[in-house]
């Protein structure tokens, strides 16, 4: 035999159950966690060093195992936050080459990189445009209790570096703490929730939901929601666009988008979808009826990777999915009128443009 060779392993996961994992088979009884069938996509461990340079990846330490078996399910084994992230990293990948045909991350072919157990504590997963690579954290022991490697953590976090490898959204202003404040950071939140949740119906689609990170062990039952935003009291969310959006915290601003994709895909109203009930008001009482997931994604990622920039508003980005709306169904078309009504809904119209 000759080495490294492609692979097929198992992973015990901790939040997806037992998954497929492709690996790579570098000696008679040795595999790394390297996936050569999508662009060398691959989980190191960081050890809990805390860097933050172009080196966070390469310099950590290769996860290899004996028997391509992966973690035992729980935290015990220092392997299993791996297979979760892994598997998200795949599923990712999955979802954007199948849903836009997007050939991974930077649309060059290369799979997406990672490293678990950065830090001590930190509560937290991240994307780092210094190594194109992702972040997970263990859990703070307070708040977030569980390793941060679920599924839509990974598909919000790998969405980011879509983002900044296609319109490039920045936040207003940074604070001296790091927090990021101003419409073009929350919707770059929003777009990554959008994405994120989406990789999670793509790769589950009988358990897929809106909610986001509802697998972390948060009292309130999830990070934030997209029928009714505001119903995340951790991060204090919006339901609405108002002129005190415009400096907003990124999470906290990041509502009015992730609602108005809710309802142009579901609609407004009590809704049930995989067992889980959505209740999405709106603004100004309207009723909207939805177009489907699949085409709000469409009108999403061709308004991202087309029209928005580094500054897009909330209001340029109800004009970018106007426009791909039209692109993709005519501008008399249903799902155009619709775009137009999700975004009326949330309190973004063409008369109070800032």
């Amino acid at each position: 035999a000759t080495y490294p060779a492609p692979a097929v392993g198992k992973g015990l996961s901790l939040f997806s159950g037992t998954v497929t994992l492709n690996t790579t088979q570098t000696a008679a009884r040795s595999y790394q966690l390297k996936d050569t069938t999508r662009g060398n996509a691959e989980i190191r461990d960081a050890k809990h060093a805390t860097r933050e340079d172009a080196k966070i990846f390469t310099s950590a330490s290769a996860l290899t195992d004996a028997d391509d078996t992966w973690g035992d399910g729980t935290t015990k084994d220092t392997a299993t936050a791996a297979v979760d992230a892994s598997h998200g990293l795949t599923a990712t990948f999955d979802f954007y080459k199948k849903t836009f045909d997007r050939d991974g991350i930077q649309n060059d072919g290369v799979g997406p990189k990672g490293v678990v157990h950065w830090g001590t504590d930190y509560g937290n997963a991240a994307w780092y445009d210094t190594c194109h690579c992702m972040i997970y954290g263990d859990g703070d022991g307070d708040t977030f209790t569980k390793p941060l490697v679920q599924l839509d953590v990974t598909g919000h976090e790998l969405t980011h570096g879509v983002v900044a490898a296609t319109a490039g959204l920045e936040p207003t202003r940074i604070d001296s703490r790091g927090n990021q404040y101003g419409e073009p950071g929350a919707l770059n939140e929003s777009l990554a929730d959008i994405f994120g949740s989406a990789t999670e119906f793509a790769t589950n689609p009988t358990t897929g939901n809106y909610l986001m990170g509802e697998q972390l062990g948060l009292d309130q039952g999830f990070l934030r929601r997209m029928d009714k935003p505001s119903l995340d009291k951790l991060e204090g969310t919006v339901d609405y666009w108002s002129t005190s959006t415009v400096d907003a915290e990124v999470h906290a601003g990041s509502g009015v988008s992730s609602h108005a994709f809710y309802l142009l895909a579901e609609g407004s109203g009590r809704k049930t979808v995989n067992g889980v009930a959505y209740d999405s008001p709106t603004y100004d009482g309207s009723a909207v009826q939805g177009i489907g997931r699949d085409k709000a994604l469409r009108i999403f990622y061709q308004a991202l990777t087309r029209y928005m920039v580094s500054t897009t508003d909330f209001h340029a980005a109800r004009e970018a999915t106007l426009k791909a709306a039209g692109d993709l169904y005519g501008t008399t078309s249903t799902e155009y009128a619709a775009v137009d009504k999700a975004w009326a809904a949330v309190n973004v119209t063409a008369a109070d443009q800032p």
